[in-house]
């Protein structure tokens, strides 16, 4: 369903020398047809259908309707995600916009480009307590990048040119349009969408301060024990080519944090892999023991360096880059601060190395390695691949990443040991591969997010990675995926527990299994079937490859795998609350 050039030219302009004459919900479908948008997620209510009255009176943006508002701002931030482009989702007043707010703070935490449209009770009720009422622009600015209410249905081109600027420059983030009933129904004179917007209080850096960039050149190049941690930002600033170029022209380690795993190439030697709380001894060890650290679009957050004491304890130059100022020194004080745009810096830093005459300390550089590569030799990641009695969820999650690593794949997850599993044992070698939530840590969004870039990626294998807690939390959305046509395939690693709080509880709380255990789940294989779909029960190690083969086949069906996963079996490495990267437990014998 892509949209013309003449659609798009149309949509953005009024007729020759005429203004039209158009309702405020008819000027809302053009200027999401100005964007190029292809999809929106929403829901109906009240407040909102003169807006889907305009929705059913167009054929160039195809309306997903979700079973859940959260579970439609999830489908279309994971749609954001995989494309880069800015997702868009539309929910009604009241309880639409509080059940959307789960999505909207998930997209903010994670700096996702995104538009959520809300509808509103007509103006001169708003404050009144009207039927499905609420104060949506104080609900959500704690957890928006902006939001507006529309007052006047003559700014509404503007607001919308604004929103999606905001939503997709600097820093991204889920911006919030919020439209009164009576501004979506009343007529005025639409002059086109804007060809651009000026926004005085709003002008977000992109280059790169050249004497710090210079600095941090100098930095670099003296370091003996030099290290590049990367985050997020490289993905959403799309540096990962320039991330790339500048690891291979130094030959420094490179370590990713979750949220920017597939910057760098996993099967690279170079790659230490994913640090933090659940990262590798070499990844976390080369983190506290560097003597020159380069941040690039990372925020140092305690999933990552732990207790910042801890951090503080070992004396290294740390350069920091990224598009927020705010996130510079917010957590650990830098030296070399970097305000910009990182693909834009990563790219004046690059051409300062070729034109630069000094060169990397070749001698200290094969020593640290040697360190690296002797914290490389303990195998952190080992676990019991010969158990033939039942399924190590770790097994699956490589079964998986062996057949399908050279295929065209995304991999979604929800949260909690099977995030964490995924993570550490699915090898990505490219950004946007990797889809899950990693600032606010949001149960549900595994099969929306999938849900979302099969839309976007007819052609693609997508995955969902979830766990029999997570899933059930917008589970319904199993019924979009049949009448959208959206074959996911769902690997339900099932150990009858909320397994990471489990561990947690075995590890700080004595075992004391408070409300943990899940003693009613249902019978996956017959839900999955009720809803349309596929659905297996694997119970043996044995069974586990024909399974994901049998699945893979099935291309045009969705497929709802539940492994039935070891219930014992903790995520290590671990390094508990409180504790330094370096105190890490290594598995059962830590205990």
């Amino acid at each position: 369903m892509e949209i013309s050039k003449a659609e798009l030219s149309s949509a953005a302009a009024a007729t020759a020398g005429q203004a039209l004459e158009l309702r405020g919900a008819e000027i809302l479908v053009k200027t999401l047809q100005a964007e190029g948008v292809k999809y929106i997620w929403g829901y109906p209510g009240g407040a909102v259908l003169h807006i889907y009255d305009a929705f059913y009176k167009q054929d160039t943006i195809q309306h997903v309707l979700v079973r859940h508002e959260q579970a439609a701002v999830h489908a279309a931030d994971g749609y954001a995600r995989a494309t880069g482009d800015v997702g868009v989702a539309l929910v009604t007043s009241g309880p639409g916009v509080t059940n959307a707010v789960t999505g909207i703070a998930t997209a903010y935490m994670d700096s996702i480009p995104m538009v959520i449209i809300t509808g509103q009770v007509p103006s001169h009720a708003i404050g009144l307590d009207a039927f499905q009422e609420c104060d949506t622009v104080g609900i959500t600015r704690p957890i928006v990048k902006h939001n507006f209410l529309v007052k006047d249905v003559r700014t509404l081109a503007d607001v919308m040119k604004k929103a999606f600027h905001i939503a997709r420059s600097g820093r991204p983030g889920p911006v919030v349009v919020d439209i009164p009933k009576d501004i979506s129904f009343n007529k005025t004179a639409y002059h086109g969408y804007p060809d651009k917007v000026e926004m005085r209080s709003y002008n977000p850096v992109r280059k790169g301060h050249g004497g710090q960039i210079r600095k941090a050149l100098q930095l670099l190049m003296t370091a003996k024990r030099p290290y590049i941690y990367t985050g997020g930002g490289v993905i959403l600033g799309n540096a990962t080519a320039e991330l790339r170029q500048l690891v291979d022209m130094l030959g420094y380690p490179v370590t990713n944090t979750l949220m920017g795993l597939g910057a760098y190439p996993a099967n690279d030697r170079k790659f230490l892999g994913m640090l933090g709380m659940h990262g590798t001894i070499e990844a976390n060890n080369a983190m506290q023991n560097c003597d020159v650290l380069l941040a690039v679009g990372a925020r140092f957050d305690d999933r990552v360096i732990g207790n910042p004491k801890h951090f503080a304890q070992n004396e290294r130059k740390i350069i920091h880059i990224d598009i927020d100022p705010s996130s510079i020194s917010k957590r650990v004080k830098v030296d070399i601060p970097i305000v910009g745009d990182v693909k834009d810096v990563l790219g004046e830093l690059l051409a300062m190395i070729r034109e630069s005459t000094a060169k990397p300390d070749a001698q200290a550089l094969g020593a640290w390695w040697d360190t690296i590569e002797a914290w490389r030799k303990k195998d952190c990641l080992k676990y019991d691949r010969k158990n033939t009695e039942v399924i190590k969820p770790q097994h699956v999650v490589e079964t998986l990443w062996n057949m399908t690593k050279d295929a065209d794949a995304y991999i979604t997850s929800d949260v909690g040991q099977h995030q964490m599993w995924a993570a550490q044992y699915y090898r990505f070698n490219e950004p946007r591969r990797w889809i899950n939530s990693g600032g606010l840590g949001t149960m549900g969004v595994g099969i929306p997010y999938a849900m979302g870039i099969k839309l976007a990626k007819p052609q693609s294998e997508v995955y969902c990675i979830t766990g029999e807690g997570s899933v059930q939390m917008c589970i319904q959305e199993l019924s979009t995926c049949l009448q959208y046509n959206t074959p996911i395939k769902i690997v339900s690693l099932n150990n009858r527990y909320l397994g990471m709080v489990r561990q947690w509880q075995e590890l700080d709380y004595e075992g004391r299994y408070s409300h943990s255990y899940m003693d009613a789940l249902p019978n996956f294989v017959k839900l999955a079937e009720a809803y349309g779909h596929v659905g297996m029960l694997i119970e043996h190690p044995k069974d586990v490859e024909p399974a994901l083969r049998e699945a893979r086949k099935l291309k045009d069906r969705t497929v709802f795998m539940d492994f039935r996963t070891d219930p014992t079996e903790n995520v290590f490495p671990m390094v508990q609350a409180g504790k330094g990267i370096t105190e890490m437990l290594l598995g059962s014998e830590d205990l």
